[in-house]
Order: C-alpha cells, then structure tokens, then sequence
C-alpha cells in the first residue's frame, strides 16, 4: 500500500477530494469482494456522490494504476459475464451466447457492456487476481455475475442454498461422479468457467431405478438440448476437459434462483462512458480499433454553430474574433461535461457532442443559450447567436481520423436539425421529445415547444421537428 499513498495524493489534484477519500478507504479496509469489479454508479449512490465526478475520479484512478478497468460483455436475461476484456478494442464477437439462458445476442454497448475498475495487484492484492482459487460461491458472486446483479452482502449464501442442489470443483482433467435424488422441478446444471449448462426437465412419475448421465465440460461444447427425467436417483458423470478448475453446479429453476438473480442495479455502461468528457480526454484514440463497428441502440446527439461567424471576423479581426469564439468552445465544453456529456469534435465553429439521454442534452442546449446571451450582455452587443439541432436514435461508434467517432442516419438528421436552426434557437425532433425526463424539464421551464414539419436535405421522408422558445 506504501506504492498507493503518492498516486492517492497525485488524485486528489484531478479529482473531489472527498471522492478520492472514500476511495482510499475502500483500499485499506473493505474486503476482497469490494474491490473487484467496483460499479462506479453503485459507489456514488452508497456515499451520496455526483456520479459523473464519481465515474471521473475512477477514470483517474485507471490512468494512475490504481485500478484497472474491465469491459465486461453480459447476458441482458440473467446479467451473467459472458466476456471479459481489458480494451473495447478486443469485444470483436457479431453475437455472443448465454448457455444459463440458452439464448444469442448481438452486442450494444447499452446495457451489454459494463466498465468495472478492480484495484490493481500492485497497489493491493485480492482473491479475484487468481479467480481459479476463490471459493465457488465466491466465483459466482466475483467472476461470473456482472456487477448490475445487486446481490445482498448478508445471507448471500444461504438464498443461494435455496436453489442449489450440489455444487463441487473439479480439477483440470480430472472426473468426478455426483449421486442426489432429483425431485420433479425444472434442473439446471452449470457450469461458469467453460459457460456450459445441460438442462433437465424433471416430470413424471417417481422412479426408483437409478438413472445416469454423463457430461463434459471443455471449451467447445456449451449447451446440450433438454433431456427428459423422471424425479428419483440420478448418478451424474462429469469430466473437466479443460487445462483449469471448473465448477459445475446442479441448480432448480426456482423462485430462489429468479428472485437472486432479479435484484438489478444500474451500473456504468460502455455508451455512457464514451460519451463521458473525461474518458474522452484521456484516452482519445486508444478506445476502439479501426475495424471495429460497434452498435448502440439509443444516442443523443447535440450539434451547434455560430451564426454569422464570417460576418464577426470581418467586423472584428481575425485574432478578436478568434479569442471570442476560443471562449465560446470553452463554455460549451464545459456545460456539455457538466450534463454528462462529451464533445466528439469541433468542426470550424460548430461543436458535435453526445450525451446518453435525450433529457441532458436537452438541458445543455438551454444552458448554452442561455451562456451565450450572457456573454453578449457582457460584451453590449450580439456576436454570438448559437444555432443548436439535437436528435436521438441508434447508430454506430467507429475509429475515424484516429479518433473516436459515430456514424449513421442518426448523425445525418441531427446536423441537418441544426442547418434549419436560426438564431438562438433550439431545434429537436420528435424522439426527443417523447423522452420522459426532456418533456418534464421542458413542461417544468413553462416551455411549449412549437411542431414544424420539414423534409431534410438527403433524408427521404419529412420528420417533425419542434422549435424550444
């Protein structure tokens, strides 16, 4: 921990003090489990912090080695890790399987990708660096369940015993043979380090002879159709053909086990992160390969431009008007961070930004209308009148000039909002503001947006777009 107290120190000059505290205190006292795929959002609402400084404060801790950050692939049905990765760069699979949910699913960084940070082994050591010798239940809790499954840190293995039936390790190569008595529910086994699983639907009439199985549990092999039993005797063969310790696991398909398994919490999605201000900064180009396509399902997207801007260099010089629209840049860069938000990148003097929903993009536009009025009071005269459009839908996050980027139709009809924009307005469509949380903010200000519809340069059909005095 002698190693931890300077980078802690370096911390505190980037991040809330208060943050970085609670931080350090985790490292010194909390147990193993605690600093293994720590849920950022989940320790911001346990210490009452802003979550976006909290998130910012573990991204700092990453770049210090303090923690380390994990992108974890998940089922959306049972919230089980499927994959784990260092770098966005190396989630390169088009769909990915669930063996506990026998079910495929082609990945979003919605809701199918979490960032953990797990304390780095240099700064402190825990049971997770080597998973292959925590204690089984201890797996499950660390390794394979994601960290939006909100399991309880008191009687977690007494609900788990309520749905387990038998549970053993086997070591790599070796067999082993489990004798129990199946009873008429609906039977699991599985197995987490190989994501393999054989379901038993157990009907019927009582049988008293013994019925075997035999299963093998290696890299390939993940799901077997269902098989049919009687409830009775069951002699289960299992082989680990793998080079580590697997850990199968018979299991009823019970309340117990759906009711463990449906306690969710939110947890830090890989959308959400890339459209943070300080990931952006800090690790720009390093976050998706070049090859890579990769889909999010919803995004909100903030484009704006200065009006008449060739009119303020002429009027007022060259450097003159670069220094206000220098000032510009920095107060729209501030408010987009401040609303969760990320500046993908300027484009003369027109700013592209993203934000995770349409609500807080929504409140940035009018702070930054309203930013820019105040500037011009200051300066008694009307330089800079912002035009901002604002869209929401799917699209897809890319590598483009070495940066991370997005493209699709979405993008399109965003900047083409933006285009109809006059001064000092606010032009957002339709999927904005059917958000919940946007109309409400909007409802809440005594703003009613007024309904145009307008055909868009290069998009086929006419949308609505609404105007926000």
């Amino acid at each position: 921990m002698s190693d931890a107290q300077p980078l802690f120190e370096a911390l505190r000059h980037s991040a809330p003090r208060d943050i970085v505290d609670a931080i350090e205190r985790l490292v010194l006292e909390a147990p193993d489990r605690k600093l293994n795929r720590v849920n950022a959002l989940a320790f911001a609402a346990d210490h009452g912090f802003d979550e976006e400084q909290t998130i910012s404060t573990f991204l700092h801790t990453a770049r210090l080695g303090l923690f380390e950050m994990s992108w974890n692939v998940l089922c959306p049905g049972c919230g089980g890790v499927l994959d784990v990765n260092t770098s966005l760069k190396t989630v390169q699979s088009d769909t990915y399987s669930c063996a506990l949910c026998a079910a495929g699913y082609e990945p979003t960084l919605d809701e199918m990708v979490e960032v953990t940070f797990t304390v780095s082994p240099r700064i402190r050591r825990i049971g997770a660096h080597n998973p292959h010798d925590l204690a089984p239940m201890e797996y499950f809790r660390q390794i394979y369940w994601s960290s939006g499954v909100d399991l309880p840190d008191e009687g977690y293995e007494e609900k788990v015993e309520q749905f387990i039936l038998e549970a053993l390790e086997l070591p790599a190569g070796e067999k082993a043979v489990v004798s129990l008595q199946l009873p008429a529910e609906f039977i699991i086994i599985f197995e987490p380090v190989t994501h393999s699983a054989q379901f038993i639907d157990v009907k019927g009439e009582p049988s008293k002879e013994r019925q075997s199985i035999s299963l093998v549990f290696d890299r390939m092999h993940r799901l077997s159709d269902t098989m049919e039993l009687r409830p009775g005797p069951l002699r289960i063969v299992i082989e680990n053909h793998t080079e580590v310790r697997t850990l199968p696991s018979v299991c009823i398909a019970n309340d117990a086990l759906h009711t463990l398994l449906g306690h969710r919490r939110p947890f830090l999605t890989a959308k959400r992160l890339l459209s943070n201000q300080t990931f952006r900064d800090i690790y720009r180009t390093e976050t998706i390969d070049i090859n890579q396509r990769l889909k999010i399902a919803s995004l909100t997207f903030l484009f704006t431009d200065l009006r008449g801007s060739t009119e303020l260099y002429e009027r007022v010089g060259d450097l003159a008007a670069f220094d206000l629209v220098k000032t510009h840049f920095s107060i729209l860069h501030e408010i987009v961070g401040a609303e969760a938000g990320a500046v993908v990148k300027t484009i003369g003097d027109a700013v592209m930004a993203t934000f995770p929903t349409p609500d807080r993009a929504v409140a940035a536009a009018m702070r930054m209308r309203e930013a820019m009025s105040n500037l011009n009071k200051e300066r008694g005269n009307d330089d800079l009148l912002l035009k901002i459009g604002i869209h929401e839908g799917p699209c897809i996050a890319v590598n483009l000039n070495e940066r991370q980027d997005y493209f699709g139709q979405t993008v399109n009809i965003a900047s083409r909002v933006q285009h109809l924009a006059t001064s000092s307005e606010i032009f957002a469509t339709s999927a904005v503001l059917e958000n919940t949380r946007a109309a409400e903010l909007l409802t809440t200000r005594g703003l009613k947006p007024q309904s145009h519809h307008v055909a868009l340069r290069g998009i086929t059909d006419a949308i609505d777009i609404f105007s926000i005095p």
